[in-house]
């Protein structure tokens, strides 16, 4: 579903996901990203970003982005400033987080288990691991069995299988089962993010909408998963990526390229900015 004819009305921060959408398949910022951000702050529009990355794992980015807004990372779980000091911090109850942990290896997925700093695994050669570490440029600790003091301090868990349909019915189970108790998306096919309820992007709107004083119409959002979709909903205009699916892209209110084919510039330039570039 195509909604590219829509027109933005005013906007004052364009609020991105990072992977899928700011860089491309292989984890590139390109340069033409970059000058679409620098166009966007040359027309006066803020910039942010938000993703389930810890915030740690997007530190590379703030020098290149000259980022000046709030971080969000854990889909919101972890608000730091761009030199990576806490804002904020959103744990879930730790009966929660050991409920998760059980319904990610009932459904014979691998979790992974993130506090604040750290980031814990069991098996380091299971599927994503070296990707995962190559992407946040930290390396994970392993562990036979998460600890109480992880447990009490997780931020977020994730279940990792390449069944992507597992990992869809592992997040309709979650949603059936946690109801309003977590926040439970898939931020990549592969991932199913587990977090507090208030962890979520569409509380990271709320959030940066509170901090910055700029109001929920004036915000654009950009991302590709159906994470992303709470973040559409409470702003005032969003664009899916070329990359997402077809069920994304009909809760957008417009439809770049893919984020191979420079879809978050392409989206700046002809979009928000309405040149082509």
């Amino acid at each position: 579903m195509n909604h590219d004819s829509m027109a933005p009305g005013k906007i004052s921060i364009l609020l991105a996901d990072v992977d899928g959408t700011l860089v491309t398949e292989q984890k590139v910022l390109t340069e033409r990203a970059l000058e679409a951000v620098r166009a966007l702050r040359q027309n006066g529009i803020k910039f942010a970003i938000t993703s389930g990355r810890p915030p740690r794992g997007m530190a590379m980015l703030t020098g290149p982005l000259a980022l000046d807004t709030p971080i969000a990372g854990f889909n919101g779980g972890v608000l730091v400033e761009p030199d990576m000091s806490v804002i904020e911090a959103k744990t879930l109850p730790p009966d929660i987080a050991r409920a998760v942990v059980k319904l990610i290896g009932d459904h014979g997925m691998d979790a992974w288990l993130y506090t604040a700093d750290d980031w814990f695994i069991h098996n380091p050669k299971a599927a994503h691991v070296e990707r995962e570490t190559w992407t946040v440029k930290f390396d994970p600790t392993v562990v036979e069995a998460f600890s109480d003091e992880a447990l009490d301090h997780a931020v977020k868990i994730v279940g990792v299988s390449d069944d992507r349909d597992l990992v869809a019915k592992a997040e309709k189970d979650a949603q059936s089962q946690f109801g309003d108790k977590v926040s439970a998306a898939r931020s990549q096919p592969y991932y199913l993010d587990v977090t507090h309820p208030d962890a979520n992007k569409g509380s990271v709107v709320e959030t940066l909408s509170k901090r910055l004083n700029i109001p929920y119409e004036e915000f654009a959002t950009i991302g590709d998963m159906p994470n992303d979709e709470l973040m559409f909903g409470k702003s005032g205009f969003s664009i899916a990526m070329g990359n997402a699916s077809d069920e994304v892209k009909g809760r957008a209110n417009a439809t770049t390229a893919s984020y191979n084919d420079e879809g978050f510039a392409k989206a700046i330039e002809t979009i928000l900015l309405g040149h082509a570039g």
